[in-house]
């Protein structure tokens, strides 16, 4: 059955070639190109029962789609009580029968890869498809929803990015008041010699109107990060959203969207508004002017996120050296909010009153490190989550580079959990710090278009804003270094404490390094001690070391924070985090989780099953193996424990 299957495929593809020669390039073309493969960590119970469910949901889901309905949407659920799965389908409307089923078919061989997990999904620009062990067919915006951004920047730069806002701001209002939830439209750039932008939005049909709209308009801030991209996407739970520079559907599927963009009010009340607005102009504009010259005089408060509002869509600004030395006050003690390994952070008022932290880089000054700074800075200005610090831009035509972020007015996690502070936060505010850095993290790793390892996660890297939601600080050094001081190149520049053994001890990196150093982060937040306190017990010197203990005597609640108030938090929820964190910090690279599937666990309802093994302690103030870490001047390191297996709890 599958070697007829993959016939069939390969037959269809050289059908579409053939045509392809002969008709229009965007026919007979079923979009395969992935942008979303997901499993679940957690795998089906009964799995004859569950295979046999799922085999029918996805058989049934092609029959609806291949029917003589046409349509293009498709949901199933097979199994009432036992394994039961539920399913869901859906082309682009543009496409044909045939390369929907194209489409389909490629998701179904990508999906079954997912073996016996409990619930998968992928996304392919020409479709999409999943299951799940419940019903999901009202979702409309879920953690984990993100733009995916292109890698070549449109031409006509100006011109596209206004015509691509207006027409993803055109579909946002449009496709849910549209019968399917489908827009397909084109708009031709001003001033560009003939250019257009290709646009669509869809929504599943089973959410309802207001869910639509909900959810297009993530989608909508979620890809207005990508504008200068010639071509990205949107995806969520219940739509998806795309743009591109070059024709992604034929001209005869565009759909009229203008009478969905009429606001329909009748001429008397187009009358009386003209009235009125022409009775309070003039006050109107005084009142204007008069707060125009009011706030012109005093510092501007930082907001949060858009700080510099548009210009955050032209990329890096590039400041002069001079402007941010006098915002600095010449860099002076009293602006000076905090050091690193890796320079020095400053409190700075720019002229117009944005607030903002300015850091010196201590790295090479060469011609080369500058134009490798210059195009790593491009990159990461690029980089737009809530949970992750915002980089403003640069200047590398002074005596120093620096780098430029968002201020964040609650300063950094540490100073909050260790300082004057400690015992301020309550478990509340706690576990949406714990959650939001690992959506930051999984973003970073898995969500743009590269993945950046932040490689020194620790509570100093970790900023609160206003309302005290985390973001990830110094995410991108690990780029901005020059090779000569990359750990990529053997050199570790981690924080003993946080660090994994395979980086620590063998230099090895990958983004499984920062899951381990959250895990770290989070047993800190949970229980309000750092990650080197020698004050836990006279045996113990980590925090590591002491949680895994009360692990193993099954004494877990006793590493809470006592500023905590046993009745702010549920037992149940507290044991879970700190088992996700110490799955985190398990030795084993390949069995620490990702950070989308930490998200996921945070999030999920109930316990957990989770058997996390042993990890390796490291101890900074013995040898082994000889003096490994001699070169980055750093102590040397132990490993003081063996891994063993534990059952779990």
């Amino acid at each position: 059955m599958q070697l007829q299957r993959r016939i069939g495929l390969f037959l269809i593809s050289k059908l579409c070639m053939f045509v392809i020669l002969w008709l229009d390039p965007i026919l007979c073309d079923p979009q395969t190109n992935l942008l979303i493969k997901g499993c679940s960590q957690y795998n089906a119970t009964e799995l004859p029962v569950f295979y046999a469910n799922l085999n029918a949901t996805l058989t049934e889901l092609r029959n609806q789609l291949a029917g003589p309905n046409k349509t293009f949407f498709s949901t199933s659920q097979q199994g009432q009580s036992s394994n039961p799965v539920y399913g869901m389908a859906q082309c682009r409307n543009y496409l044909s029968t045939t390369d929907c089923l194209v489409c389909f078919d490629s998701a179904v061989a990508l999906i079954r890869t997912c073996s016996a997990a409990n619930g998968a999904r992928v996304i392919f620009d020409g479709c999409f498809l999943r299951y799940e062990s419940s019903s999901f067919f009202d979702q409309t915006t879920e953690p984990g929803n993100t733009a995916i951004c292109g890698n070549k920047t449109a031409t006509s730069t100006n011109g596209f990015q206004t015509t691509v806002n207006t027409l993803l701001n055109d579909l946002v209002t449009a496709t849910p008041k549209i019968n399917g939830y489908f827009a397909a439209v084109k708009s031709a750039v001003a001033a560009s010699g003939g250019a257009a932008v290709y646009g669509v939005a869809q929504c599943a049909q089973t959410v309802s109107e207001s869910g639509c709209a909900d959810c297009l308009s993530v989608a909508y801030k979620n890809i207005e990060i990508c504008v200068q991209e010639s071509d990205s996407r949107a995806v969520d739970a219940g739509c998806f959203m795309r743009y591109s520079q070059t024709a992604f559907f034929a001209d005869n599927q565009i759909t009229n969207i203008a009478q969905y963009l009429n606001t329909g009010s009748s001429s008397k009340n187009n009358a009386i508004i003209g009235g009125v607005v022409g009775g309070v102009a003039f006050l109107l504009l005084l009142s204007l002017l008069i707060t125009f010259l009011l706030k012109s005089k005093k510092p501007k408060k930082a907001r949060e996120g858009d700080i510099l509002g548009a210009t955050e869509l032209r990329g890096p600004v590039n400041f002069s050296y001079r402007d941010l030395k006098i915002a600095t006050k010449n860099f002076s003690e009293e602006n000076k909010l905090g050091q690193g390994g890796f320079g020095d952070v400053y409190k700075g008022v720019l002229r117009n009153g944005t607030i903002v932290a300015v850091k010196k880089l201590i790295i090479g000054k060469s011609s080369r490190a500058k134009t490798d700074f210059e195009s790593e800075v491009r990159l990461i200005s690029n980089v737009h989550h809530r949970n992750v610090v915002r980089l403003l831009g640069c200047c590398s035509k002074g005596p120093e580079l620096l780098l430029v972020y968002e201020y964040m007015a609650n300063s950094s996690l540490d100073k909050i959990l260790f300082g004057e502070k400690h015992g301020t936060l309550d478990w509340k505010q706690r576990f949406d710090i714990i959650v939001g850095l690992a959506r930051g993290l999984a973003y970073l790793h898995e969500e743009f278009h590269v993945c950046i390892i932040h490689r020194d996660i620790k509570s100093s890297n970790i900023l609160l804003d206003d309302y005290f939601q985390p973001r990830i600080a110094d995410f991108g050094l690990a780029r901005l270094l020059p090779g000569d001081q990359s750990h990529l190149n053997t050199r570790f520049a981690g924080t003993l404490g946080y660090t994994s053994p395979e980086y620590a001890i063998l230099g090895q990196l990958s983004e499984k390094v920062d899951t381990y150093s959250y895990g770290v982060v989070v047993l800190e937040i949970i229980s309000g001690r750092k990650s080197n306190d020698l004050k836990l017990e006279p045996v113990t010197q980590y925090l590591l070391e002491w949680a895994w203990k009360l692990y193993e005597e099954d004494e877990l609640m006793n590493m809470v924070d006592k500023s905590l108030s046993s009745n702010a938090y549920d037992v149940n929820e507290i044991k879970k985090i700190i088992g996700i964190a110490l799955l985190c910090t398990q030795s084993s690279v390949a069995e620490r989780p990702t950070m989308s599937e930490v998200v996921v666990m945070l999030l999920s309802k109930g316990q957990l099953e989770l058997t996390p093994t042993r990890p390796i302690f490291i101890d900074a103030t013995n040898k082994i193996r000889g003096d490994t870490s001699s070169s980055t001047g750093l102590p040397p390191i132990n490993v003081t424990d063996s891994i063993t297996q534990v059952s779990g709890r």
